[in-house]
């Protein structure tokens, strides 16, 4: 089987960031969050990076990473905008943003021919995060069978602001039931989200994607296909998005997949608005001194 790739969802415009978060540095060597899950991947035996990108950050984006990790391994950008969609489908006039996650794959498609995992650009995820899944390709040969590492609902929410997470359900080891989430966030000692105008508690054991997949390539035909369900029903709305977990949630239900759970002990950080910043660094510089990771990551 091929070595695993990496694939980069970083087309996000950092709305409540306030700026471009996937280049905006937290380590001491002007290291940004991604520089340690590609670290990490390296070390796990990843072979290419695919950084998903806008073309309006282009210019900023790769100016920031030039040739930091070519001598590593290959690195492709591809391009999340408006474009490689059905012919018979019109994008509605005023629509801006992409379809989010699920679609940043779909543009990625051509570049990848492993097996993948697929991660956001603004989430820390911890070396044990990239070992459990390596540990789990050399084991699973089967082209419908995925995995996705999980993390608790406690350890994922901001102190400054709602969140959205994929709550996730399981039975001997196998997700059964995966629910995008929006807004979520604290309320008095609690975590809650509003659904229909109600506000409902989640517990703080929640078990939740942070989007750290593992997939085979199959994945992307069953996301080509149900994206033109998706737009029949949905392309004509302006904020309309689609999910990782939506596509995910589909397959299970319909006995088309498998996709395992893979718990880990690993650390989980990751900045949603600048008030976030100062606890990832802190974060980061405790790794550092606990010899996780070298102070200068490329060397």
């Amino acid at each position: 089987m091929k070595k695993p790739i990496l694939v980069v969802m970083a087309a996000g415009m950092g709305s409540r960031y306030w700026g471009l978060k996937q280049i905006d540095p937290i380590g001491p060597n002007n290291e940004v969050i991604i520089d340690y899950s590609i670290f990490d991947a390296i070390k796990a035996g990843f072979w290419k990076v695919v950084f998903v990108i806008r073309k309006s950050i282009e210019s900023d984006f790769k100016m920031f990473f030039w040739n930091r990790f070519e001598k590593f391994l290959p690195v492709e950008y591809v391009y999340q905008e408006l474009d490689k969609l059905p012919s018979w489908f019109s994008v509605p006039e005023w629509r801006i943003k992409p379809w989010w996650t699920a679609h940043a794959l779909l543009v990625a498609k051509d570049c990848i021919d492993a097996p993948f995992v697929a991660l956001n650009a603004d989430d820390f995820y911890g070396r044990e995060a990239f070992f459990a899944i390596n540990e789990f390709l050399i084991k699973n040969q089967d082209p419908n069978s995925y995995a996705l590492v999980w993390y608790y609902l406690k350890n994922t929410v901001s102190d400054f602001g709602s969140v959205n997470r994929g709550i996730c359900e399981a039975n001997n080891g196998l997700l059964s039931n995966i629910v995008e989430t929006k807004n979520i966030f604290k309320k008095d000692w609690k975590i809650i989200y509003i659904e229909d105008d109600q506000s409902k508690n989640l517990s703080p054991e929640t078990l939740v994607s942070m989007n750290f997949f593992w997939f085979m390539p199959s994945i992307l035909e069953y996301i080509e296909i149900w994206f033109k369900k998706f737009l029949e029903n949905h392309g004509q709305e302006l904020t309309s998005e689609y999910y990782i977990p939506t596509v995910l949630d589909e397959l299970i239900k319909n006995n088309k997949i498998i996709c395992n759970v893979l718990p880990n002990n690993s650390s989980w950080f990751g900045v949603t608005y600048p008030e976030d910043k100062s606890e990832v660094v802190s974060s980061i510089q405790k790794l550092i001194s606990s010899w996780e990771y070298p102070k200068k990551l490329w060397t």
